[in-house]
């Protein structure tokens, strides 16, 4: 009777798996299909070391990328393509001597496609590749970008990319957790997708995909100590490649850090600005009645443009477990209306300001609030 209960069992469970496929799984067949063939394989080669082996003196590394536009453009992590490229202005993103950017598709993994740099955005680690000879090159649908904002937690998630170099690998799982902020390549909080999806090196600059096959976020990065996948998988919103395309495709670099590489020749403040309000211990912040938000005046440039105004720096520092926390200072809570919270805010408006403009500042001093106009100069950074 044993026998008889196993083998009908067997059979039922054998006969299902044949015959139908779970929707989940046929969901998951159904994107793969849709969007596999638009997801290309990066590869990266640049001039090393001289040395002996196969890498004949060159840095050979990869990632993944998917064709994003009707011209075939292909998306990838800027952090991908960043070893090949030397000089980078506004204007144009030039490959250094004897590096080659290229790609292979999922019909013709051997054959290897060259492409050019087009724009990239650190500030978002992205990068918008072209291909220099399009006609050879297998023709395929961009992947269409989803709302990112629509996120829900829980949702599905696909990712097909190239792990250790594997080409066109796919993994499933869930969006594990949404606006999941952290600092990105160059230290700029990026509201990461976070998703249990197998993440590994090589999958960086693949699309991660909702059950309707499009595109919620670009493969990222992974939070893993001994740096391969352990469950934390982060992607950049798709969202944040929308709002970054239109300076991608013009060309050359663009977001705040190539602005802020620039910093010697653009205009400043002229003070310094290396903590924030929330950086203080609690008590210490009680203590010296300081506001809820804002960043912390460590120093002011003699003769510049907030030293003129009266900004102050700090009058001594307190010890609390070894670090010293500067005290009797000035703070900024906000520059013409809008609120600072981090050195990071004060740049993103003072960058898109030109020398000569006047900005109003607000200060927190004593309990109190004050505005102060300052108007902008190029201050020589100190030694």
């Amino acid at each position: 009777m044993l026998g008889f209960l196993v083998a009908a069992f067997g059979c039922a469970v054998g006969g299902g798996a044949s015959s139908a496929r779970l929707a989940y799984e046929q969901n998951t067949i159904e994107v793969v299909r849709a969007a596999g063939a638009s997801v290309v394989s990066v590869r990266v080669s640049a001039a090393g070391e001289a040395g002996e082996g196969p890498s004949n003196g060159r840095r050979v590394a990869g990632g993944s990328g998917f064709v994003v536009d009707g011209s075939g453009r292909i998306i990838t992590n800027f952090h991908v393509v960043a070893m090949a490229i030397g000089e980078a202005s506004e204007d144009r993103v030039d490959l250094a001597p004897g590096a080659s950017l290229s790609v292979s598709y999922l019909g013709s993994p051997e054959i290897e496609h060259p492409v050019r740099v087009v724009g990239a955005n650190p500030d978002v680690d992205l990068a918008l590749l072209e291909l220099l000879e399009p006609g050879q090159a297998p023709t395929v649908a961009a992947i269409p970008l989803a709302d990112s904002n629509r996120v829900l937690v829980g949702q599905k998630a696909i990712a097909i990319g190239n792990p250790f170099g594997l080409h066109s690998s796919v993994t499933a799982g869930i969006v594990s957790a949404v606006e999941r902020n952290q600092p990105g390549l160059v230290g700029i909080d990026i509201p990461y997708i976070q998703t249990d999806a197998a993440i590994n090196p090589g999958n960086s600059g693949g699309p991660l995909l909702n059950s309707a096959g499009r595109v919620v976020g670009i493969n990222n990065t992974i939070l893993a100590p001994a740096g391969a996948f352990a469950g934390i998988g982060l992607a950049v919103p798709s969202n944040l490649l929308r709002e970054a395309m239109q300076e991608l495709r013009a060309g050359g670099l663009s977001g705040l850090a190539a602005a802020a590489a620039q910093l010697p020749d653009r205009p400043r403040l002229g003070l310094q600005i290396g903590l924030r309000v929330t950086d203080y211990p609690a008590a210490l912040r009680e203590q010296l009645g300081l506001p809820a938000q804002g960043v912390v005046v460590t120093g002011v440039s003699e003769g510049g443009p907030a030293d003129r105004a009266g900004i102050r720096g700090p009058e001594g520092v307190v010890l609390i477990d070894d670090q010293p926390y500067p005290v009797g200072m000035d703070v900024i809570t906000a520059i013409d209306g809008q609120s600072v919270a981090g050195a990071i805010d004060v740049q993103r408006i003072i960058l898109q300001r030109e020398a000569g403009d006047v900005v109003t500042v607000t200060v927190w001093r004593d309990g109190s609030e004050t505005e102060q106009a300052i108007a902008l100069e190029v201050v020589p950074l100190a030694d």
